[in-house]
Protein backbone atom coordinates (compact mmCIF):
# COMPACT_ATOMS: atom_id res chain seq x y z
CA UNK A 1 0.00 0.00 0.00
CA UNK A 2 1.50 3.10 -0.77
CA UNK A 3 0.88 6.25 1.29
CA UNK A 4 -0.90 9.00 0.33
CA UNK A 5 0.71 11.71 -1.25
CA UNK A 6 1.07 15.32 -0.70
CA UNK A 7 -1.25 17.73 -3.13
CA UNK A 8 -0.71 18.95 -6.34
CA UNK A 9 0.72 22.88 -6.05
CA UNK A 10 -2.09 23.61 -8.01
CA UNK A 11 -5.07 21.71 -6.30
CA UNK A 12 -3.60 23.37 -2.73
CA UNK A 13 -4.19 27.07 -4.41
CA UNK A 14 -7.43 26.14 -6.17
CA UNK A 15 -8.76 24.97 -2.68
CA UNK A 16 -7.39 28.26 -1.17
CA UNK A 17 -9.02 30.30 -3.75
CA UNK A 18 -12.29 28.50 -2.77
CA UNK A 19 -11.38 29.15 0.54
CA UNK A 20 -10.97 32.77 0.11
CA UNK A 21 -14.15 32.37 -1.85
CA UNK A 22 -16.15 31.39 0.79
CA UNK A 23 -14.64 33.18 3.97
CA UNK A 24 -15.07 36.28 2.02
CA UNK A 25 -19.10 35.63 1.29
CA UNK A 26 -19.21 34.88 5.02
CA UNK A 27 -17.58 38.18 6.20
CA UNK A 28 -19.85 40.05 3.98
CA UNK A 29 -23.10 38.23 4.61
CA UNK A 30 -21.74 39.24 8.67
CA UNK A 31 -21.43 42.59 7.46
CA UNK A 32 -23.81 43.30 5.61
CA UNK A 33 -26.58 42.09 8.33
CA UNK A 34 -24.78 43.84 11.35
CA UNK A 35 -24.76 47.25 8.73
CA UNK A 36 -28.71 46.62 8.22
CA UNK A 37 -29.48 46.69 11.73
CA UNK A 38 -27.31 50.21 11.63
CA UNK A 39 -30.30 50.87 9.14
CA UNK A 40 -27.21 51.10 6.48
CA UNK A 41 -26.96 48.88 3.38
CA UNK A 42 -23.76 47.16 2.87
CA UNK A 43 -22.54 48.96 0.17
CA UNK A 44 -22.86 52.48 2.10
CA UNK A 45 -21.42 50.67 5.14
CA UNK A 46 -18.28 49.84 3.02
CA UNK A 47 -17.83 53.47 1.57
CA UNK A 48 -18.59 54.77 5.24
CA UNK A 49 -15.44 52.51 6.38
CA UNK A 50 -13.52 53.85 3.27
CA UNK A 51 -13.81 57.71 4.96
CA UNK A 52 -11.94 57.73 7.49
CA UNK A 53 -9.30 60.49 6.55
CA UNK A 54 -11.15 62.86 3.42
CA UNK A 55 -11.25 61.04 0.28
CA UNK A 56 -12.10 62.24 -3.09
CA UNK A 57 -15.73 61.13 -4.59
CA UNK A 58 -14.17 60.11 -7.59
CA UNK A 59 -11.82 57.86 -5.28
CA UNK A 60 -14.49 56.23 -3.87
CA UNK A 61 -15.60 55.13 -6.93
CA UNK A 62 -12.41 53.73 -7.82
CA UNK A 63 -12.57 51.64 -4.29
CA UNK A 64 -16.20 50.60 -4.20
CA UNK A 65 -15.27 49.53 -8.08
CA UNK A 66 -18.58 51.48 -9.18
CA UNK A 67 -19.72 54.61 -11.28
CA UNK A 68 -19.18 58.11 -9.43
CA UNK A 69 -23.62 58.50 -10.09
CA UNK A 70 -23.47 55.75 -8.07
CA UNK A 71 -21.39 57.42 -5.45
CA UNK A 72 -22.98 60.39 -5.34
CA UNK A 73 -26.29 58.80 -4.35
CA UNK A 74 -24.66 56.70 -1.51
CA UNK A 75 -22.92 59.85 -0.21
CA UNK A 76 -26.45 62.04 -0.34
CA UNK A 77 -28.15 59.20 1.79
CA UNK A 78 -25.12 58.95 4.40
CA UNK A 79 -24.70 62.92 4.54
CA UNK A 80 -28.88 62.83 4.94
CA UNK A 81 -28.48 60.84 8.19
CA UNK A 82 -25.13 63.07 9.39
CA UNK A 83 -22.94 60.18 9.18
CA UNK A 84 -20.66 61.79 6.05
CA UNK A 85 -19.80 65.50 5.11
CA UNK A 86 -18.50 66.93 1.68
CA UNK A 87 -15.44 69.12 2.06
CA UNK A 88 -13.83 71.21 -0.95
CA UNK A 89 -10.30 69.89 -1.30
CA UNK A 90 -7.08 72.33 -0.06
CA UNK A 91 -5.30 72.19 -3.35
CA UNK A 92 -8.40 71.87 -5.83
CA UNK A 93 -11.93 73.55 -5.01
CA UNK A 94 -13.60 71.87 -7.74
CA UNK A 95 -13.01 68.66 -6.15
CA UNK A 96 -15.08 67.34 -2.97
CA UNK A 97 -14.08 64.99 -0.78
CA UNK A 98 -16.24 62.64 1.81
CA UNK A 99 -15.08 62.64 5.33
CA UNK A 100 -16.98 60.90 7.95
CA UNK A 101 -18.36 62.45 10.96
CA UNK A 102 -17.87 61.89 14.16
CA UNK A 103 -21.26 60.00 14.29
CA UNK A 104 -19.97 58.11 11.01
CA UNK A 105 -16.94 57.04 12.64
CA UNK A 106 -18.65 55.58 15.56
CA UNK A 107 -21.32 53.91 13.42
CA UNK A 108 -18.39 52.11 11.33
CA UNK A 109 -17.51 50.89 14.81
CA UNK A 110 -20.29 49.65 16.20
CA UNK A 111 -21.18 47.67 13.26
CA UNK A 112 -17.58 46.38 13.11
CA UNK A 113 -17.82 45.61 17.37
CA UNK A 114 -21.10 43.69 16.61
CA UNK A 115 -19.84 41.28 13.68
CA UNK A 116 -20.38 38.27 16.22
CA UNK A 117 -19.64 35.59 13.42
CA UNK A 118 -16.72 37.20 11.68
CA UNK A 119 -15.79 37.94 15.78
CA UNK A 120 -16.52 33.72 16.61
CA UNK A 121 -14.61 33.12 13.50
CA UNK A 122 -11.62 34.65 14.36
CA UNK A 123 -11.94 33.75 18.80
CA UNK A 124 -11.38 30.16 17.20
CA UNK A 125 -7.95 31.22 16.51
CA UNK A 126 -4.99 32.02 19.77
CA UNK A 127 -3.38 35.41 18.98
CA UNK A 128 -0.55 34.48 17.69
CA UNK A 129 -2.77 32.42 15.13
CA UNK A 130 -4.47 35.87 14.40
CA UNK A 131 -1.13 37.66 14.07
CA UNK A 132 0.20 35.12 11.48
CA UNK A 133 -2.99 35.61 9.60
CA UNK A 134 -2.95 39.18 9.38
CA UNK A 135 0.82 39.25 8.56
CA UNK A 136 -0.14 36.69 5.49
CA UNK A 137 -3.35 38.53 4.38
CA UNK A 138 -0.93 41.50 4.44
CA UNK A 139 1.27 40.02 1.90
CA UNK A 140 -1.78 39.25 -0.53
CA UNK A 141 -3.41 42.51 -0.34
CA UNK A 142 -0.80 44.35 -2.38
CA UNK A 143 -1.51 42.03 -5.14
CA UNK A 144 -5.08 42.03 -4.85
CA UNK A 145 -5.58 45.70 -4.57
CA UNK A 146 -2.94 47.08 -7.16
CA UNK A 147 -4.63 45.26 -10.29
CA UNK A 148 -4.04 48.24 -12.88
Amino acid sequence: MTAPTDPAPSAVKSRLLDLMVALGTAHWQDYAATAAQHGLTSVQARLLAQVTAPVPMRGLAEQLGCDASNVTGIVDRLQARGLVVRESDERDRRVKNVVATDEGLATIQRIRAEMQATHTALDALTEDERVTLYALLERLRPGLENRD
